[in-house]
Protein backbone atom coordinates (compact mmCIF):
# COMPACT_ATOMS: atom_id res chain seq x y z
CA UNK A 1 0.00 0.00 0.00
CA UNK A 2 0.90 3.30 -1.19
CA UNK A 3 0.80 5.70 2.48
CA UNK A 4 0.97 9.66 3.04
CA UNK A 5 1.68 11.46 5.97
CA UNK A 6 0.78 14.97 6.72
CA UNK A 7 1.89 17.05 9.62
CA UNK A 8 1.13 20.20 10.15
CA UNK A 9 0.62 22.78 12.62
CA UNK A 10 -1.91 25.39 14.00
CA UNK A 11 0.57 28.33 12.16
CA UNK A 12 0.52 26.17 8.61
CA UNK A 13 -1.43 26.96 6.02
CA UNK A 14 -0.55 24.22 3.62
CA UNK A 15 -2.58 21.74 4.51
CA UNK A 16 -4.26 21.33 1.18
CA UNK A 17 -1.13 21.54 -0.80
CA UNK A 18 0.05 18.65 1.25
CA UNK A 19 -2.72 16.54 0.81
CA UNK A 20 -2.98 17.00 -3.21
CA UNK A 21 0.74 16.17 -3.31
CA UNK A 22 -0.15 12.84 -1.38
CA UNK A 23 -3.01 11.98 -3.78
CA UNK A 24 -1.13 12.84 -7.40
CA UNK A 25 1.56 10.40 -5.70
CA UNK A 26 -0.86 7.55 -5.64
CA UNK A 27 -1.70 7.79 -1.80
CA UNK A 28 -4.24 5.12 -0.86
CA UNK A 29 -4.58 5.89 2.70
CA UNK A 30 -3.19 9.29 4.28
CA UNK A 31 -2.69 9.61 8.05
CA UNK A 32 -3.14 13.49 9.02
CA UNK A 33 -1.23 14.90 12.07
CA UNK A 34 -2.29 18.41 13.50
CA UNK A 35 -0.30 19.07 15.98
CA UNK A 36 2.06 22.43 17.85
CA UNK A 37 5.53 22.71 17.31
CA UNK A 38 6.37 22.08 20.60
CA UNK A 39 4.18 19.19 21.45
CA UNK A 40 5.94 15.70 22.25
CA UNK A 41 3.17 13.34 20.90
CA UNK A 42 2.10 12.21 17.31
CA UNK A 43 -0.28 9.66 17.55
CA UNK A 44 -1.00 9.53 13.99
CA UNK A 45 2.37 8.79 13.11
CA UNK A 46 2.79 6.15 15.52
CA UNK A 47 -0.43 4.29 14.81
CA UNK A 48 0.97 4.92 10.30
CA UNK A 49 4.29 3.14 12.38
CA UNK A 50 2.33 0.13 14.18
CA UNK A 51 0.19 -0.42 11.25
CA UNK A 52 3.26 -0.99 8.14
CA UNK A 53 3.45 -4.09 6.46
CA UNK A 54 6.23 -5.28 3.87
CA UNK A 55 5.71 -4.15 0.60
CA UNK A 56 4.31 -0.44 2.04
CA UNK A 57 5.91 3.09 0.25
CA UNK A 58 5.61 5.96 2.46
CA UNK A 59 5.41 8.96 0.86
CA UNK A 60 5.66 12.74 2.50
CA UNK A 61 5.29 15.67 0.81
CA UNK A 62 8.84 16.97 2.32
CA UNK A 63 11.41 15.10 4.92
CA UNK A 64 10.69 17.69 7.40
CA UNK A 65 7.00 16.34 7.56
CA UNK A 66 8.46 13.73 9.63
CA UNK A 67 9.96 16.15 12.13
CA UNK A 68 13.68 14.79 11.74
CA UNK A 69 17.21 15.73 11.21
CA UNK A 70 18.73 14.20 8.32
CA UNK A 71 20.59 11.75 10.07
CA UNK A 72 17.65 10.72 11.89
CA UNK A 73 15.98 10.04 8.44
CA UNK A 74 19.17 8.28 7.57
CA UNK A 75 18.89 5.65 10.60
CA UNK A 76 14.68 5.63 10.16
CA UNK A 77 14.94 4.30 6.62
CA UNK A 78 17.46 2.05 7.09
CA UNK A 79 14.87 0.62 9.81
CA UNK A 80 12.32 0.94 7.24
CA UNK A 81 14.30 -0.87 4.69
CA UNK A 82 14.82 -4.13 7.18
CA UNK A 83 10.87 -4.22 6.87
CA UNK A 84 10.65 -4.21 3.64
CA UNK A 85 8.98 -0.59 3.36
CA UNK A 86 10.35 2.18 0.98
CA UNK A 87 10.23 5.73 1.48
CA UNK A 88 9.30 8.83 -0.90
CA UNK A 89 9.56 12.19 -0.21
CA UNK A 90 8.31 14.35 -3.21
CA UNK A 91 9.55 17.94 -3.14
CA UNK A 92 13.28 16.39 -2.68
CA UNK A 93 12.61 13.54 -5.03
CA UNK A 94 13.77 10.50 -2.36
CA UNK A 95 12.78 7.62 -3.97
CA UNK A 96 14.26 4.26 -2.06
CA UNK A 97 12.91 1.69 -4.46
CA UNK A 98 14.57 3.13 -7.32
CA UNK A 99 17.76 1.98 -8.76
CA UNK A 100 19.64 5.48 -6.90
CA UNK A 101 17.21 5.52 -4.30
CA UNK A 102 19.03 2.09 -3.19
CA UNK A 103 22.35 2.99 -3.65
CA UNK A 104 21.56 6.13 -1.47
CA UNK A 105 20.13 3.86 0.64
CA UNK A 106 23.40 1.45 0.80
CA UNK A 107 25.28 4.30 1.86
CA UNK A 108 23.06 5.62 4.84
CA UNK A 109 22.91 1.97 6.01
CA UNK A 110 27.09 1.82 6.31
CA UNK A 111 26.54 5.59 8.38
CA UNK A 112 23.62 3.80 10.09
CA UNK A 113 25.55 0.74 11.11
CA UNK A 114 28.50 2.36 12.53
CA UNK A 115 26.30 4.50 14.64
CA UNK A 116 24.90 1.49 16.01
CA UNK A 117 28.28 0.23 16.55
CA UNK A 118 29.42 3.29 18.74
CA UNK A 119 26.15 3.49 20.87
CA UNK A 120 26.43 0.25 22.00
CA UNK A 121 30.12 0.85 23.12
CA UNK A 122 28.98 3.65 24.41
CA UNK A 123 26.38 1.93 26.16
CA UNK A 124 28.21 -1.20 28.08
CA UNK A 125 30.73 1.52 28.71
CA UNK A 126 28.12 3.17 30.88
CA UNK A 127 27.00 0.28 32.42
CA UNK A 128 30.13 -0.71 33.46
CA UNK A 129 31.30 2.44 35.20
CA UNK A 130 27.88 2.54 36.46
CA UNK A 131 28.10 -1.19 37.78
CA UNK A 132 31.76 0.00 39.44
CA UNK A 133 30.26 3.04 41.53
CA UNK A 134 27.76 0.30 43.07
CA UNK A 135 24.62 1.76 40.67
CA UNK A 136 23.41 -1.28 39.86
CA UNK A 137 19.90 -0.12 39.14
CA UNK A 138 16.79 0.58 41.85
CA UNK A 139 13.23 1.44 42.14
CA UNK A 140 13.00 4.78 40.20
CA UNK A 141 11.66 8.07 41.37
CA UNK A 142 8.47 9.37 41.12
CA UNK A 143 7.65 10.78 38.06
CA UNK A 144 5.66 13.46 36.84
CA UNK A 145 2.37 13.57 35.24
CA UNK A 146 3.54 14.12 32.00
CA UNK A 147 6.57 11.41 32.45
CA UNK A 148 4.02 8.70 33.59
CA UNK A 149 2.07 9.27 30.16
CA UNK A 150 5.07 9.08 28.77
CA UNK A 151 5.75 6.07 30.34
CA UNK A 152 2.43 4.34 29.45
CA UNK A 153 3.02 5.11 25.59
CA UNK A 154 6.69 3.67 25.93
CA UNK A 155 5.44 0.52 27.92
CA UNK A 156 3.12 0.33 25.21
CA UNK A 157 5.03 0.37 22.18
CA UNK A 158 7.97 -1.50 23.52
CA UNK A 159 5.31 -4.64 24.32
CA UNK A 160 3.91 -4.57 21.10
CA UNK A 161 7.76 -5.93 19.93
CA UNK A 162 7.87 -3.82 16.93
CA UNK A 163 10.05 -1.01 18.10
CA UNK A 164 13.65 -0.86 18.76
CA UNK A 165 14.45 1.00 21.89
CA UNK A 166 15.70 3.57 19.56
CA UNK A 167 13.02 4.29 17.58
CA UNK A 168 11.43 4.00 20.75
CA UNK A 169 13.17 7.04 22.07
CA UNK A 170 12.86 9.08 18.79
CA UNK A 171 8.83 8.74 18.17
CA UNK A 172 8.61 9.39 21.60
CA UNK A 173 11.27 12.48 21.94
CA UNK A 174 12.99 10.51 24.98
CA UNK A 175 16.12 12.48 24.95
CA UNK A 176 17.91 9.15 26.52
CA UNK A 177 17.64 5.65 26.48
CA UNK A 178 18.88 5.62 30.73
CA UNK A 179 15.20 7.74 30.40
CA UNK A 180 13.52 5.51 28.53
CA UNK A 181 14.54 2.38 30.65
CA UNK A 182 13.54 4.19 33.83
CA UNK A 183 10.32 4.69 32.27
CA UNK A 184 9.42 0.97 31.56
CA UNK A 185 10.81 -0.16 35.05
CA UNK A 186 8.20 2.16 36.50
CA UNK A 187 5.53 0.01 34.43
CA UNK A 188 6.84 -3.02 35.97
CA UNK A 189 8.49 -4.31 32.76
CA UNK A 190 11.81 -6.08 33.82
CA UNK A 191 14.81 -4.64 32.37
CA UNK A 192 18.18 -6.12 33.05
CA UNK A 193 17.79 -9.21 30.52
CA UNK A 194 15.94 -6.89 28.07
CA UNK A 195 18.74 -4.07 28.04
CA UNK A 196 21.51 -6.19 27.06
CA UNK A 197 19.10 -7.84 24.03
CA UNK A 198 17.85 -4.43 23.01
CA UNK A 199 21.71 -3.22 23.14
CA UNK A 200 22.74 -6.06 19.81
CA UNK A 201 18.97 -5.24 18.47
CA UNK A 202 20.18 -0.98 17.96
Amino acid sequence: MVIGYIRVSKTEQNQDLQFDALKKAGCEKIYHEKISGASLQRPEYIRMISELREGDVIVVWRIDRLGRTTYELIKLMVEWKEMGVDFRSISEGIDTSTKMGRLWYMLSSVFAENEREILMERTLAGMEAARARGRVGGRPKGLTKKSKELAGLAATLYQSKKYTTMQICEQLKIGSKATLYNYLRHEGIEIEGWVRHKILDN
